[in-house]
């Protein structure tokens, strides 16, 4: 029988059984298509990524002599539609049967379950074989139970997978070392030099830019350094646990002028695409640390591994047991536009500014600065999450459907109401000082509540709490900060909510 078998942007996993054996009836196609590239305008290097990582995945297939159909953005054929593409190459090909990979976005999921019903020949989807979860995983875990909490499941993802384990306790006596990740980085340790991935991506940049793709951000075309080979990706997880594991637990959390990345993996976009799997990731950290121990604290290890076990599958799993409702949700009712600045960086924040001036420039930030500044200036703000959304989910080299709207509207916006937080992630500067040095050589006071040098978050935080106080009124865990805006003297809370409402009709201003 005659196959044509479908293979998304972000379904590049060359470990996959259907590429076990080759066959000269299944051909595989991939297409760059606007479709893609204009449902939310998107960062020019998540765009280059994309489609190199396509391209270099493609011809990887050609090379293990699997058909291989490739349609590319600049083609003058290109249908850019995916139901069209799939249509002409049935037709094309002669395929008696239509197979595709299940994706991790539900409007693609739904649409693909459109162009099935339409095609005059049978179709079948089939697991990725990237997750250690089904979609129904975590809904079936939770099922009967008042709170998703993530806790529960991440122990669960332990013991099903013998992961740091010892005769049914966890490893280091605790399942959870964040009480360790939570230091404040000033220079020491030094960080090792970067691996240099470094290539020349103009040729990719020039059909994108002739095609009429409107982009955002920044690039530096003959100095590319995402990795878009699977080659690439394992050089990148080889490095992380050679130069940057021994630190990362204790500086997850930290922030610093001088230093973009700290001792984070940035294999994100590696997994997201697929062209690492979280297993692979996983065994190879611990094997390192199994091989190192004496070197290597387990707080170092068990926090990257929650991120990916735990966090990653659990956003996943609510991904698909809220959707298509989760996208539409806006709890505490925030319908402020987003700042222009957000697509600029010119603010005189320096915390923002140096939070949003590198996604601009790098197409990625860590979740700290994601979550506890970019995050929180707009919730305390209190702008519209549809904006919010799009914004990340444009700005970032990693952000795929699945996992941006439910750390965005969830976790950072807490749109959901509280389905993946038990309380909104909102901070005053003091948080913001404490885990870094933004607040150093920033023209505003961290320690200022009013007057012109104070900062703005100061402001903003006690109106966030003043404004939405009767969301939180039977939210136990915002039980002292309600109590202490209680006790705020009258006079000075007018005076801040005041300050508040000026930031907020006019944010390009501070």
């Amino acid at each position: 029988m005659k196959r044509l078998r479908l293979l998304l942007g972000d379904q590049l996993n060359s470990q996959h059984s259907w590429f076990r054996e080759t066959s000269e009836d299944v051909v595989y196609l991939m297409a760059e298509m606007r479709q893609e590239t204009d449902y939310v305008k998107h960062h020019i290097q998540k765009v280059v990524a994309f489609f190199l990582a396509m391209r270099n995945f493609a011809n990887a297939l050609e090379t293990h002599n699997h058909k291989i159909i490739y349609v590319k953005i600049s083609d003058e054929n290109n249908p850019q539609d995916l139901g069209k593409i799939i249509k002409k190459y049935v037709q094309q090909t002669k395929a008696e049967k239509f197979e595709y990979l299940l994706p991790d976005e539900y409007r693609l999921d739904q649409q693909l379950k459109w162009i099935c019903q339409n095609l005059e020949i049978p179709s079948e989807a089939f697991d990725t074989e990237h997750f250690y979860t089904s979609r129904e995983a975590l809904g079936q875990f939770f099922e009967g139970k008042k709170q998703l909490i993530m806790e529960s499941f991440y122990r669960m993802m332990r013991k099903k997978h013998d992961i740091m384990m010892m005769n049914g306790q966890p490893e280091g006596g605790k399942w959870n070392f964040d009480q360790s990740n939570r230091k404040k980085w000033t220079g020491e340790p030094a960080i090792s030099g970067e691996l240099n991935l470094k290539k020349d991506v103009s040729g990719i940049l020039e059909e994108i830019q002739i095609s009429g793709i409107q982009t955002f951000g920044n690039i530096v075309s003959k100095n590319f350094q995402w990795p878009t080979t699977r080659k690439e990706c394992l050089e990148l997880l080889d490095y992380f646990c050679e130069h940057l594991l021994v630190h990362f637990g204790d500086y997850q959390d930290a922030l610093h002028t001088q230093e973009k990345f700290l001792f984070h993996s940035r294999l994100s976009f590696a997994m997201n695409s697929k062209l690492l799997s979280p297993k692979e990731v996983i065994e190879k950290v611990l094997s390192y640390y199994y091989d190192h121990g004496q070197n290597i604290h387990i707080s170092q290890v068990e926090g990257f591994v929650r991120q990916i076990l735990g966090w990653r599958e659990y956003m996943r799993g609510i991904y698909w047991k809220e959707m298509p409702g989760y996208q539409k949700k806006n709890a505490l009712d925030n319908y402020n536009p987003l700042p222009g600045f957000f697509w600029t960086g010119q603010t005189k924040m320096n915390c923002l500014k140096h939070a949003i001036g590198q996604s601009l420039e790098e197409a990625y930030a860590h979740h700290i600065q994601r979550l506890m500044i970019i995050g929180n200036y707009a919730l305390l703000t209190q702008v519209h999450p549809d904006e919010v959304d799009q914004w990340y989910l444009g700005v970032y080299i990693d952000a795929i459907e699945w996992v941006e709207i439910t750390n965005t509207r969830g976790m950072s916006q807490f749109a959901d109401g509280g389905i993946v937080a038990t309380k909104p992630y909102v901070s005053s500067a003091n948080y913001i000082n404490k885990m870094g040095d933004y607040c150093k050589s920033c023209q505003y006071s961290h320690a200022k509540k009013l007057g012109d040098n104070a900062c703005p978050f100061n402001a903003l935080y006690w109106n966030f709490l003043d404004e939405k106080k009767h969301y939180f009124k039977h939210n136990q865990r915002m039980a002292m900060m309600l109590n202490l805006l209680e006790k705020k003297d009258k006079k000075e809370l007018q005076e801040l909510k005041q300050k508040a409402s000026e930031i907020i009709s006019n944010p390009d201003k501070f």
